[in-house]
């Protein structure tokens, strides 16, 4: 990875860190599934109008599911179950070990014996969590969070593959006519693929959400939930929507369309770190022994993940 994908990287891990506590801070006026159709409205509106859409197809289907359906419905609703924001930042990062199996299975990328080290490392981080569930982290916000997980995975495969579909689109429509595209042109194209992936992908997300959250929260569908709600739960919602969602997602698209999947996801290992940090001073979250044991284990296993120690062939799939 070049130095400013490094740098991006870190910025995208710190942005998403903060996020945690900002939906706390939401979801005192917001149920779950109303803040996330809300979340992805916004995302999508009025950009839909400006950004060309990307191929309609299955990939941008799982991306949006995955990615926005799965991954923020299965959070939120955990936080709202009592979840700490500092532990669900943390156990959140299951869904780096996901997507390199995914990785490999899906995409033909290497797995190191490192990385196989790694992941089983991180497990034992996540048993720590398991055997002390309650309190701040109960069994259904567990449950929540591993799908949330899984639901992530799967998005960052597809965005991937969407990405580097589009990108390479971009590239034969130029050689066709025997022009040279620029390494500036080639970012730009990418950077705009990575955010109408963002854009369209929330706009089916908010579809389904909505559908979801009538279904599930009709009593929370009055004016008085919109109305009542203060000016910290809004400007928390237009962190989630606009630097969140819209900066975070669309730089990690970008990201995953220029590097290997294996090469960016370890960087994630930074968002519990910049996540319980915030909590802790943000909303008064409570470290103990067993939650800084759970998180030694689980940074420890993606520090391994990311080791090379000699390159395997690359599997054709």
């Amino acid at each position: 990875m070049t130095p400013i994908h490094i740098a991006l990287a870190v910025l995208v891990t710190f942005i998403w860190g903060v996020n945690f506590t900002f939906i706390a801070w939401a979801l005192k006026s917001f149920p779950p599934l109303i803040l996330t159709a809300l979340r992805f409205f916004f995302t999508a509106v009025p950009l839909v109008l400006f950004l060309k859409p990307p191929k309609f197809n299955r990939t941008l289907f799982i991306y949006a599911i995955g990615t926005f359906v799965m991954q923020y419905a299965f959070v939120f609703t955990a936080m709202h179950l009592g979840a700490s924001a500092g532990l669900t930042a943390l156990l959140l990062q299951v869904q780096i070990f996901i997507t390199v199996l995914l990785a490999y299975v899906i995409l033909g990328e290497t797995v190191s014996r490192m990385q196989i080290i790694g992941m089983i490392v991180g497990v034992l981080g996540l048993g720590v969590i398991a055997l002390n569930l309650g309190g701040d982290m109960p069994l259904i916000g567990f449950i929540c969070i591993l799908i949330a997980a899984i639901g992530w995975s799967f998005g960052n495969i597809a965005s991937k593959q969407a990405s580097t579909q589009a990108a390479l689109k971009v590239t034969q429509q130029r050689s066709s006519v025997s022009l040279a595209l620029p390494n500036t042109q080639k970012n730009k194209a990418s950077a705009l693929s990575a955010l109408a992936l963002v854009v369209w992908g929330g706009l089916i997300a908010c579809m389904v959400l909505t559908l979801s959250s009538l279904l599930f929260e009709t009593d929370a569908w009055q004016l008085a939930t919109f109305t009542q709600a203060p000016v910290k739960s809004w400007l928390s919602l237009g962190f989630i929507v606009y630097i969140s969602t819209l900066i975070g997602f669309g730089l990690w698209a970008h990201l995953l369309s220029q590097n290997i999947a294996s090469k960016v996801m370890p960087f994630a290992l930074l968002v519990p770190v910049f996540g319980m940090a915030t909590s802790v001073l943000l909303l008064g979250e409570v470290v103990t022994w067993w939650k800084m044991l759970a998180m030694l284990l689980i940074l420890s296993g993606l520090l391994l993940a990311n080791v090379k120690i000699g390159r395997k062939p690359q599997l054709a799939r």
